[in-house]
């Protein structure tokens, strides 16, 4: 089933919300200046952050990547704690369920744009001539960016979203006992 992408992100407003939050964040603690932000939009793209080149790869890096990894942990964080009642003791009400929701919905959008890749692409180019090992590691991360991307078409992303929040915990949860 084909789903306009501005119906999902509707849904899923939450994961926009925090993953453009999550490109801010990196821009402010690696003084990168902001010019504009937009933490959700009806349009295309839903959100977005326009700052400064960053001065350094590490920046690039983590303002282009900082979305999979905020996310990631926000996604286990809020779903974990709900997960195990409903799990192990049954306990299942409406405020699971939001939080569920809540949680996968960050989850969704950890991936990095098809735009942070791109980005990604270039500052890993010029920085890997210079031997940065974190760029010359990055140069592959950006294909797997855009794997990703495409994989959203078949609900990648979701599927991500319902490993992090679903799978891991019960894996933990199995494997801890």
């Amino acid at each position: 089933m084909i789903i306009p992408g501005f119906l999902v992100a509707l849904v899923t407003f939450p994961g926009v919300i925090v993953h453009e939050s999550a490109h801010f964040l990196f821009c402010k603690l690696r003084g990168v200046a902001v010019f504009d932000v937009c933490f959700l939009r009806m349009g295309n793209p839903v959100g977005y952050v326009l700052h400064e080149k960053p001065n350094d790869f590490l920046s690039a890096f983590l303002i282009s990547t900082g979305p999979f990894f905020i996310n990631s942990l926000l996604c286990f964080i809020i779903c974990f704690p709900v997960f195990l009642p409903m799990r192990v003791y049954g306990i299942e009400d409406p405020i699971s369920y939001v939080l569920m929701w809540l949680g996968i919905s960050i989850g969704m959008h950890a991936f990095p744009s098809s735009q942070d890749g791109n980005v990604l692409w270039e500052e890993a180019r010029v920085a890997a001539k210079s031997g940065n090992v974190l760029a010359i590691l990055s140069l592959p991360l950006v294909g797997i960016i855009h794997l990703a991307n495409l994989g959203s078409f078949f609900w990648l992303d979701y599927l991500y979203g319902i490993l992090i929040g679903c799978l891991l915990p019960e894996f933990l949860l199995k494997n801890a006992v």
